[in-house]
């Protein structure tokens, strides 16, 4: 694998499809990459901004969906590009410390939301929890950065999060609504712009509200199974 590509960038901070073909011999989760034409499609549709190739902007964006894609797709924490694998420190809303392991054993919904009224992560799975949020918004769910306010090795920046609300959230009706997040964040990095830690700020609680806004469905036991395997998982590789 060559660690850099021709506009001398590191492969981690290439677009993330980019970072798939050259993960040969990469572990997936679900046997095969991921998909994410839908994905783009909805990002040149959707995205708020349009960072020029190689600003501070695309390359801090291009790393962060780098990781994401990484944390949700290969298995092996090991092989993730993105990250110092030993070193490596996750956080939200300034809470306990996550390893790059758990982080893959876990995956990212469990750990950055943990027990409230509306979402256990004591009860949920990987697979369940990715399944539950990929059938609530089974368009995608884009993430873009808005604005880098500081560059490495400390790069603070502002980010958004979105999709369109119009899968049952548990036994909670789809609004129909775009569901939008605003958060900020601050990734220590290497010389070389792998993550060393990660600090997630954003109100959980507000994502939250929005998928219990409208209310409980009509014979909801009945209608909580949501879709089977098979069409979650044409979903779950394509978003």
């Amino acid at each position: 694998m060559t660690a850099k590509q021709p506009n001398n960038l590191p492969l981690w901070v290439q677009d993330r499809d980019t970072v798939i073909a050259y993960s040969t011999h990469a572990k997936w989760r679900y046997q095969i990459p991921p998909d994410y034409t839908r994905s783009n499609e909805n990002l040149a549709k959707e995205s708020t901004c349009n960072h020029l190739e190689g600003t501070l902007e695309a390359i801090v964006q291009n790393l962060v969906r780098t990781f994401e894609m990484e944390v949700s797709f290969k298995s092996n924490p090991q092989q993730w590009l993105s990250v110092v694998n030993d070193k490596f420190r996750i956080s939200t809303n300034g809470g306990k410390e996550f390893t790059a392991a758990e982080v893959s054993a876990q995956g990212t919904y469990n750990l950055f939301m943990a027990d409230s009224e509306h979402y256990k992560a004591s009860e949920e799975s990987f697979e369940s929890s990715a399944k539950l949020f990929h059938s609530t918004f089974p368009q995608g769910f884009p993430w873009e950065v808005l604005e880098v306010y500081s560059g490495p090795p400390n790069v603070t920046f502002k980010w958004r999060h979105w999709g369109h609300f119009q899968g049952a959230y548990k036994d909670f009706a789809p609004t129909g609504e775009t569901v939008e997040i605003i958060g900020m964040s601050v990734a220590r990095v290497t010389d070389d712009l792998k993550i060393v830690a990660l600090e997630h700020y954003f109100d959980n609680t507000l994502f939250l509200d929005k998928l219990t806004a409208g209310g409980k469905m009509e014979n909801s036991e009945n209608k909580g199974g949501g879709c089977p395997f098979s069409s979650w998982f044409k979903g779950l590789k394509k978003s």
